[in-house]
């Protein structure tokens, strides 16, 4: 699963004790392992090898330099919903021909940035959108290739805010749709439509979600080829889970053994766009225990680590498992929440846990956080960022700087008039 493993009884990323590191880069941090990382993209890469996937790493769930540049280098593309992540790709050195761009709002500026780029495709979502990129492909003088999202109204019975798929989700065009605007394609002069792209949904642990929506989409397929249209690719998007407390999810290789018959009967080139089987549990969040809290009702660990740093426990209810960098098998358990210092009664990682009863100063591990954690940080609270680590083969590397003071007023100004 991942390289975070005891050694007698201190946490290691591979072969580097977690201690050593936080000593030397102080804490809250995340810490990525680049083995684990690698390992989870060949898995997914090896499972697939028959039908040679075009696999984009979803840069949404973990946009480090470091992080990319692993995956790219391992032979990954990359999918980007924004033009910052489309500035990362090409910073890192990714093939245009790997690059593949969702999101429901692209602006014309990103639009004209990612065809200059000569990315792979546009993943469109709306029909307006569709225009505006025909529009300044034209302006531009060039054709530009797009697949369009095609939502297939299926529950992949998940958390409701990763759910992507369904009507009513914002995300892309009913089936209906998308045929119709397959067989008026000649009217989008600069726009090839060349795809279909789906994307269901998050934490999927399942396959039967996943074959239902293709089977849907490979009808369609049918019918817009019946009737004169072309399609190419099919982009079956990302969403699978991984462990981060009881569940039992696919592996790679059961996931493949279900999609790949169905996609050799479609006669076209896949496209995955993975980030949580990849980057979820390569990673973790380093965290030191500051008070120990004790009322009448309940307990509370109190950590110098908070929702600003890590919101999925907040925002969804997540459950990531905490366990202890140095661990004293002897001591006993209490219940307890675990929470941070911000000013919200919604800022906790943990509810209800039963935990060693941690001292003040000892250094805690927040697992599963390698996917959604950095990348949906923030300063709430004027607190700056945390920083970034990564061990490659028994060093460690501080691949993001943690923020300082001074870096949260950068770029702010205060009017003459106020002084």
């Amino acid at each position: 699963m991942h390289e975070f493993k005891y050694k007698g009884d201190e946490l290691f990323c591979e072969e580097v004790g977690i201690g050593g590191i936080a000593a030397a880069v102080g804490t809250p941090f995340y810490l990525y392992s680049h083995k684990t990382l690698i390992d989870h993209y060949r898995k997914l890469r090896d499972a697939f090898a028959d039908i040679n996937p075009l696999i984009c790493f979803s840069m949404k769930a973990n946009s480090n330099l470091a992080v990319v540049m692993a995956l790219v280098k391992a032979g990954a593309g990359l999918d980007v919903v924004s033009g910052g992540e489309l500035y990362k790709a090409l910073k890192v050195g990714c093939e245009s021909k790997k690059i593949v761009y969702a999101s429901v709002g692209k602006t014309e500026r990103e639009i004209e940035n990612a065809i200059r780029a000569g990315i792979l495709f546009f993943n469109v979502e709306s029909l307006p959108e569709l225009a505006q990129i025909n529009k300044t492909a034209k302006k531009l003088g060039r054709t530009v290739d797009c697949a369009l999202r095609a939502n297939p109204d299926i529950d992949p019975h998940t958390h409701k805010f990763i759910t992507t798929g369904k009507a009513e989700n914002k995300f892309g065009l009913d089936f209906t749709t998308v045929e119709e605007t397959f067989l008026v394609a000649s009217k989008y002069q600069n726009v090839r439509l060349r795809g279909i792209h789906i994307h269901i949904g998050s934490q999927i642990t399942e396959a039967e979600p996943f074959r239902k929506a293709i089977n849907k989409t490979g009808t369609l397929i049918g019918n817009i080829r019946r009737k004169g249209g072309r399609v190419d690719w099919l982009n079956i998007g990302g969403g699978l889970g991984i462990i981060y407390n009881k569940e039992k999810p696919q592996t790679a290789a059961r996931f493949a053994k279900a999609v790949i018959p169905l996609v050799q009967r479609m006669n076209v080139r896949l496209i995955l766009e993975p980030g949580r089987f990849i980057a979820g549990n390569s990673g973790i969040l380093v965290a030191k225990v500051t008070y120990v809290k004790k009322t009448r009702s309940k307990n509370f660990i109190i950590s110098d680590a908070a929702m600003n740093d890590l919101i999925r426990p907040s925002l969804y209810d997540a459950y990531h498992e905490i366990i202890p960098v140095i661990r004293k098998p002897a001591r006993k358990k209490i219940l307890a929440d675990v929470v941070g210092p911000i000013c919200e009664s919604g800022d906790i990682l943990a509810r209800d846990r039963k935990l060693p009863e941690f001292q003040p100063g000892e250094l805690i591990a927040v697992m599963g956080a390698g996917a959604y954690g950095f990348t949906m940080s923030s300063n709430y609270n004027s607190r700056p960022r945390v920083a970034e680590v990564m061990v490659i083969r028994g060093r460690f590397y501080v691949v993001r700087e943690r923020e300082k003071y001074e870096d949260l007023v950068k770029g702010e100004n205060i009017p003459k008039e106020l002084k």
